[in-house]
């Protein structure tokens, strides 16, 4: 088995596979008017570039909806970026909300939106350049492909069935299985402990990534951050030297893996 060569990748899908920040924002709009029904204010589509910028300080969807209240509140973006899990926790407590109250909230308005107007869902929503042809190629080779992704599996699946692409659900790992990314890529390697394995992880959060690098059972993954992703310039330079966590390109991406290094 050559190490430059996985036998299992794994991708993110939101950030890696596919960029939903326009639906993202349009969605919690909508969450945001049914959780705060008293305010008269209208969200306009005015704070969506600086929502799209702050994108990468979001885990899980339940904290969109928060996001959008703190630059409702006029919490201006350095300190968003600086002190995210400290201002997202003064607002739950302040407005007295439940994460997956808000979550399901979140949930609710997609699986509707969704219902009556799939068409209208799905166009906002775009592939990044290469990335469905690219995977299409690994289907049809040896390589084990999985999504680890925090995004539910049904909403993949709609989104990657629009571009042709039919993954079995057991290929999926959505946030239904409400585990850690680290944990889902130990189950990868379970799964196929049958061979040699050689486990490659795209993601395009380096808190993830870091998650699994403190594993000590994954140290053998090659961990990869997309840098066309839902990080910041001053991430992904910051791990421009290390050899444990690789910066990759779209560029690098689209290629053989043999371009990854």
């Amino acid at each position: 088995m050559s190490n430059h060569v996985p036998t299992i990748l794994a991708l993110d899908f939101d950030g890696v596979i596919c960029d939903g920040l326009v639906e993202y924002f349009q969605t919690t709009k909508r969450t945001y008017h049914q959780i705060w029904t008293s305010e008269k204010q209208t969200i306009n589509d005015d704070l969506a570039p600086t929502f799209y910028r702050l994108r990468p300080v979001i885990e899980t969807g339940w904290e969109m909806p928060i996001l959008l209240r703190a630059l409702v509140l006029e919490i201006s973006e350095e300190t968003i970026l600086q002190n995210w899990s400290i201002i997202a926790r003064k607002i739950l407590e302040s407005e007295r909300l439940d994460p997956k109250e808000v979550s399901q909230k979140l949930d609710r308005i997609r699986d509707e939106w969704i219902a009556s107007d799939l068409e209208g869902w799905l166009a906002l929503h775009r592939f990044y350049t290469g990335v469905i042809d690219r995977i299409a190629r690994m289907l049809n080779s040896s390589v084990q492909f999985y999504i680890v992704t925090t995004k539910e599996s049904r909403f993949v699946k709609k989104l990657l069935q629009q571009q042709g692409i039919d993954l079995p659900e057991k290929t999926i790992f959505g946030k239904e299985y409400k585990r850690p990314k680290y944990e889902i890529l130990r189950q990868l390697l379970e799964i196929n402990s049958a061979s040699p394995v050689n486990l490659w992880f795209v993601e395009d959060r380096l808190e993830a990534l870091e998650l699994v690098r403190q594993q000590p059972d994954l140290q053998t993954t090659k961990l990869y951050l997309a840098d066309w992703g839902y990080n910041t310039q001053q991430t992904r330079e910051s791990i421009r030297d290390r050899q444990d966590i690789k910066l990759l390109s779209l560029a690098q991406f689209s290629q053989d893996f043999s371009a990854w290094y």
